[in-house]
């Protein structure tokens, strides 16, 4: 805006036009065309104080409003209108000035009608610089630029991505190499991070990528995380809100860090060969060191000095032990109250029989989840495949009971019995290379005394010892069959002796049947 206000000050100190020229920066043309204007309208210095440069340039210059008693555009029709494919501003003032014309209205000129549309387009461009409070927010994002690390043996070159974590109130940033932007790289690259600043903040404002958020369950309005991602900003205790899509100034901070980033470790690295991923990394901490205790231009301090002396004492403190990344999986839960997990198997309350449960793995452990409540833990297991990982408490009660026989147990059991069921059992158990392999057996003969008496397992022990030093369980098994068979035949030739001679009917002799015939 031209200074009128100014001219005409210095006007009235009798200043040629040529040096009024010069110290305002104008053109001898303007202001001789000011002071006319002025002399035109009895304007003199001094001015009131009322009479600001706006309105001192409205009332020497008043702007031409023919163009605004026109009709003006629909600028949110317009917007809408823009959006489809195919349509241009021309095609919508064609449209626009047929319906001025059907309405009896004067329409804009093509120009005019371009010019104010770009004025609302710029007013809807408005920024708003929103202050940040110190330890508040971390904004998170992979450089666009990758490094490269060149495999020392084949010459093979291959890309590094940097991910970029920064502080949005000191500036304060973190920089670490990975081999791929995947989701164990993206979870590992916070956990770093959060270890580098020593403390949490209390927002973490990502990127709106597939490790961050589910595309799938998201909506413009709604976004739906990630479910390993939700679970680590629960472990760390910060909240997360990412970015919209296409919505860079969202993470302003981070956005042009990167750029910083890009110069001062990507490129500064340019003409340096790296031959691992760790290498890269102890260079780019080198780097990172001197960029984030570089002065600022236009800002007292340094990156280091304000997250030190304001920011790093309101981070939340890190939590007891760091975050480990874990995979999640579905299983279900199999007739033996076992779920199958990479060829090895792990116990489940026996009640989830045939239900579908989640399944949490990390390098150490094994969690299950119903419905979202855990239900066992287990150490997780390697090596051979087929290896059982059972939890005493998640057997049926039936089960349970069959785990607590053991050898002595087994001899007290017979020892009650008997003294020749003692020595059959501990023969039994003292027969095998293990213990455990005769368990069978010494059930099985518990089971005898079912069908049969404590009384007559003794007595079949008894004479089995006498057959063999060492019985089995079949044969003690068939001296009972037939020592039960024995019994019934003579109880059955006892009875018949205290029958009296028959008494009812002709008894025929052995001549009846062919027998020798004596005349």
């Amino acid at each position: 805006m031209t200074k009128n206000r100014e001219i005409i000050r210095l006007k009235s100190l009798d200043f040629s036009e040529r040096n009024i020229a010069l110290s305002c920066s104008v053109s001898r043309n303007t202001v001789a065309k000011v002071l006319a204007r002025a002399a035109e309208l009895g304007i003199t210095w001094p001015l009131d104080e009322s009479i600001t440069e706006a309105t001192l340039n409205e009332a020497l210059f008043p702007k031409d409003k023919s163009a605004t008693n026109k009709r003006m555009p629909d600028y949110a029709y317009i917007r809408k209108e823009l959006l489809r494919n195919g349509v241009n501003k021309k095609l919508l003032w064609t449209e626009y000035c047929e319906d001025c014309h059907m309405n009896g209205e004067e329409p804009l000129m093509y120009s005019q009608f371009c010019y104010y549309i770009q004025q609302d387009e710029q007013k809807r461009r408005a920024t708003m610089h929103i202050p940040r409070k110190p330890g508040e927010q971390v904004e998170v994002d992979w450089a666009g630029d990758p490094a490269q690390i060149i495999d020392p043996d084949t010459g093979e070159v291959t890309k590094a991505w940097l991910f970029v974590g920064v502080m949005t109130y000191s500036q304060y940033a973190y920089v670490e190499a990975f081999i791929n932007e995947q989701q164990k790289a993206w979870i590992a690259a916070h956990v770093h991070m959060y270890e580098y600043f020593d403390g949490v903040a209390r927002i973490l404002v990502p990127d709106n990528c597939t490790t961050a958020v589910n595309h799938r369950k998201s909506t413009w309005y709604t976004q739906e995380l990630n479910a390993i991602y939700h679970e680590m900003a629960e472990h760390y205790g910060t909240a997360i809100i990412p970015a919209r899509i296409r919505k860079p100034k969202d993470k302003a901070n981070v956005e042009g860090s990167v750029g910083n980033i890009s110069t001062w470790i990507t490129a500064a690295l340019r003409n340096e060969q790296f031959f691992s991923l760790a290498e890269l990394n102890a260079e780019i901490r080198v780097k990172l060191e001197t960029f984030n205790a570089n002065l600022f231009q236009k800002r007292e301090g340094s990156r280091l000095c304000i997250f030190l002396g304001e920011e790093k004492p309101l981070l939340a403190p890190l939590p007891a032990t760091r975050y480990e990344l874990a995979d999640w999986k579905q299983a279900t839960v199999q007739f033996n109250y076992h779920i199958a997990v990479e060829k090895m198997h792990y116990s489940v309350p026996y009640h989830y029989i045939r239900r579908k449960v989640d399944v949490r793995i990390t390098e150490t452990t094994l969690e299950i989840f119903f419905e979202h409540n855990r239900i066992a833990s287990h150490r997780r297991l390697y090596g051979r495949p087929g290896q059982y990982s059972t939890v005493v408490e998640h057997m049926p009660p039936d089960h349970q009971k069959y785990l607590e026989w053991n050898g002595d147990r087994f001899r007290r059991w017979a020892e009650q019995i008997g003294t020749n069921t003692y020595e059959v059992v501990h023969g039994i158990l003292t027969s095998g290379r293990v213990e455990q392999q005769s368990y069978r057996s010494c059930m099985g003969l518990l089971k005898l005394t079912e069908k049969y008496s404590a009384k007559r397992l003794e007595e079949a022990c008894s004479k089995a010892l006498s057959y063999s030093k060492s019985p089995s369980y079949k044969s003690i098994k068939n001296l009972l069959l037939t020592l039960g068979d024995t019994s019934k035949a003579d109880s059955t030739k006892e009875s018949g002796q205290e029958k009296k001679a028959n008494q009812y009917g002709i008894t025929r002799g052995a001549r009846y049947y062919g027998g020798k015939r004596h005349g």
